[in-house]
């Protein structure tokens, strides 16, 4: 099996007959997996040292985001710094907003969007300080990211991601955790899958100086995680 390339094959989640107990499921495990291995470190970290800017910042919108589980990390990260963010979330999938509302409903300063997010209207985005996605930019084509990436440099935005290191060790690893511990026929087919979808280090920072930024920085994080920082 290679890894020196992304493959593309599409992952279970982006399908669109995915049932809602099936879906719930999934996103239940995801949440452990960002915990326990290094998901919301990686961003929470990028987000500290945004914070540590003198930019002022105070509305971030997070692509993607399944089942708000990172807006409700950033936010109570966010209470605890004594930051006064504010949390947009847009997510394709109306099983993820009915989850999420459930999820983030002590998070008062958030608003969920059920669209695409190239159909966010530009009132609301000239807002938008900061674009977060975590696992999100494995699920795009290179063009698909590299158009995220423009979208967000347009709109002056800082990026803040986290995505996976397509690496052996990470593949198996994963493969054989989710073997064991998984009870979601989602997270089994896709776990390894997103692994050999993911990224190597130059990958993410050709894909950002395509799309116009130069003030950048891709850094490892455990475990097989990228971290992307992004300045506009």
């Amino acid at each position: 099996m290679q890894f020196k390339y992304r493959i593309y094959d599409k992952e279970f989640l982006d399908r669109d007959d995915i049932s809602t107990s099936d879906l719930y499921r999934t996103l239940d495990e995801l949440d452990v997996i960002n915990e326990r291995l290094g998901g919301y470190r990686a961003s929470l970290n990028g987000l500290k040292q945004v914070l540590n800017k003198p930019k002022a910042v105070n509305n971030i919108l997070d692509i993607g985001f399944g089942g708000g589980d990172f807006i409700k990390k950033m936010a109570q990260f966010a209470q605890k710094k004594q930051a006064p963010l504010f949390f947009y979330g847009v997510d394709l999938k109306q099983d993820c907003i009915d989850y999420a509302e459930k999820n983030l409903a002590e998070i008062k300063n958030k608003e969920l969007i059920c669209d695409d997010y190239r159909n966010i209207p530009p009132e609301l985005l000239e807002k938008i300080d900061i674009l977060h996605c975590s696992l999100f930019l494995h699920h795009l084509t290179d063009e698909e990211i590299v158009n995220l990436f423009q979208f967000g440099k347009t709109h002056q935005c800082i990026i803040v991601a986290n995505d996976l290191h397509r690496n052996p060790i990470a593949y198996y690893s994963i493969k054989w955790l989710t073997a064991l511990f998984s009870k979601s026929w989602l997270v089994k087919n896709d776990a390894g899958l997103s692994v050999r979808r993911a990224f190597k280090k130059p990958e993410l920072e050709q894909f950002l100086s395509a799309a116009g930024y130069k003030d950048f920085e891709v850094q490892w994080s455990w475990a097989f995680r990228y971290r992307i920082i992004a300045y506009a």
